[in-house]
């Protein structure tokens, strides 16, 4: 046999060792929401509102009771899903500061190993993005006196029944998802990725508070609307402002929330909130849709996730930038060859864990120690998985703006463990969520040995009260250095944030707080650069 024709046999052996590689590694698509409450993706959350393609996850694939984010806010959130790590080893403090543009993705690695890729939609991990209030919110927050940062929280109504598309920018994303699907990976001889981040179901921007705003309305259409079962919407219970945990009095303060809410609006806000819900999962549908039509589906793992939750107004709050189940808890539903169907994991799991997950699903190695741990074992139909055990805790951790200290979630077993900063100026809490779901009963003083106990597995995890130092360092430096370089246009800038409602009141008043903030502690002289 000359050298030519072994050369030959050679690349076709080669050529079908490929072609049966990638028969055989999944594609792998993930739709990520923004603000989606896991709780409605199983019962009996799930009886509220039509969501048809949620619910066709759940039949076909694995649904995760008790999911969470790392971090109850947009940029930190996805910064740990993205990187496989903890908020405070990737230092995400902030909506600004989060991860630098040469991390290293699970998508970055798929890539390298062959899969065609493309991320489309809201991204959000990077460093640099949001608004200048959102990071100065952030930055100050150790400074003593409370200002209205968000708009109220109202409801819209806009359209009519056959009105379908309301986050259009969300649509046009969803359609360019589709369109990719039928025309670039349908013709692809290699496994795709394909990442579609919705802002659905975050509230919108409330306009007539200016270009600054937060987002503060829950708007819909009738046609949405009517997906909701409005007898089944419950009313949250509220403690008396007074008996508030002083760190939850001082959000429902900064989120606009501490004036008077008849019960009719609250119904209001948490049924727009549901209709928002309705149409993500529309979305959900249509890309499930392309990937059935093209053929794809049956060789492909759907994800679909959220870097957080919404409060929908429990505990007196809307937004995320809380512990509570409803900012922390996300969905979290995998389906695709080879796992099961049907199956609800009970196993407390977290979006650090979807990095080696994907990693896992594609064959692919882990590059560096990762916080997370594969779900594969826990869902794969082949005993061919290690069944290394998962942690059995969750943690959680937040250090932005409308929360005035660093905080810090452990979840295990039914308790649910929120201690703060230092872990001794601010006193923690403790829930039993077998037996309080509400989280309305804080029994940390009831129950001693639990909190030891669970405080301790915390620090073994993280150093929090280091940790918290580090972020008071890091505000103080930052927000000095971004005073230092306004120079005389400082008070001006400053006064027109989207808090100057309140600022304006005594402009004279806050900026001293400031000042005196800026030159209480020891660690001023990291502002002198």
């Amino acid at each position: 046999m000359n050298a030519s024709v072994f050369a030959l046999i050679f690349l076709l052996q080669i050529c079908c060792q490929c072609n049966c590689q990638n028969v055989t590694r999944p594609n792998i698509v993930m739709v990520m929401s923004d603000a989606f409450d896991g709780r409605l993706s199983f019962d009996p959350g799930s009886k509220v509102v039509q969501l048809p393609y949620i619910n066709y996850l759940r039949e076909l694939g694995s649904t995760f009771l008790n999911a969470y984010t790392n971090s109850p806010i947009c940029c930190p959130s996805r910064a740990a899903m993205w990187s496989g790590q903890f908020v405070h080893l990737t230092q995400s403090w902030n909506n600004f500061k989060c991860l630098d543009e040469n991390t290293t993705t699970w998508m970055d690695l798929l890539e390298k190993s062959g899969y065609l890729t493309n991320m489309i939609g809201k991204l959000d991990y990077i460093s640099g993005s949001h608004s200048v209030s959102n990071r100065i919110e952030a930055w100050t927050r150790d400074v003593q006196f409370l200002l209205r940062q968000e708009g109220r929280p109202v409801p819209e109504l806009v359209g009519n029944m056959s009105t379908v598309k309301i986050m259009r920018k969300d649509w046009q994303n969803t359609d360019e998802a589709t369109r990719w699907i039928r025309q670039t990976a349908a013709s692809s001889h290699q496994p795709f990725a394909l990442y579609l981040g919705l802002n659905l179901p975050h509230p919108y921007k409330t306009e007539s508070l200016g270009p600054i705003a937060g987002g503060s309305t829950f708007r819909t259409s009738p046609y949405w609307l009517k997906k909701v079962s409005s007898e089944l919407i419950t009313v949250p219970k509220w403690l008396p402002m007074a008996a508030m945990h002083p760190v939850d009095y001082y959000s429902t303060v900064t989120k606009n929330c501490s004036g008077v809410f008849t019960e009719e609006e609250v119904v209001s806000i948490r049924a727009f909130y549901y209709a928002m819900c309705a149409e993500a999962d529309a979305m959900l549908g249509q890309v499930i849709s392309a990937l059935r039509q093209t053929g794809l589906l049956s060789n492909t793992v759907v994800i679909f996730t959220a870097d957080h939750g919404e409060l929908a107004m429990e505990h007196r709050q809307f937004y995320k930038m809380s512990m509570f189940e409803g900012s922390s808890h996300v969905p979290l539903l995998i389906m695709g060859p080879g796992l099961m169907s049907g199956l609800q994991v009970n196993q407390l799991v977290s979006l650090v864990d979807l990095y080696p997950t994907v990693l896992d699903m594609a064959g692919v190695s882990q590059v560096g120690s990762l916080s997370g741990h594969s779900l594969l074992p826990l869902m794969s139909k082949s005993s061919a998985f290690s069944k290394k055990q998962h942690p059995d805790w969750v943690l959680s951790e937040y250090h932005g703006c409308n929360v005035n200290a660093s905080t810090y979630m452990l979840r295990s077993e039914q308790w649910k463990y929120i201690t703060y900063a230092d872990g001794l100026s601010v006193s923690p809490q403790l829930f039993d969520l077998t037996l309080d779901k509400d989280e309305i009963h804080n029994v940390v003083h009831k129950f001693p040995d639990v909190q030891a106990h669970l405080d301790k597995l915390l620090r073994s995890i993280v150093d929090y009260p280091q940790v918290s130092a580090a972020v008071h360092i890091y505000n103080k430096k930052a927000f000095g250095a971004w005073r230092r370089s306004l120079g005389k246009n400082y008070s001006h800038v400053i006064a027109n944030l989207r808090w100057h409602v309140d600022w304006q009141n005594d402009v004279i008043a806050n900026e001293r707080a400031v000042d005196e903030w800026l030159e209480k502690s020891n660690d001023n002289e990291c502002l002198l650069l």
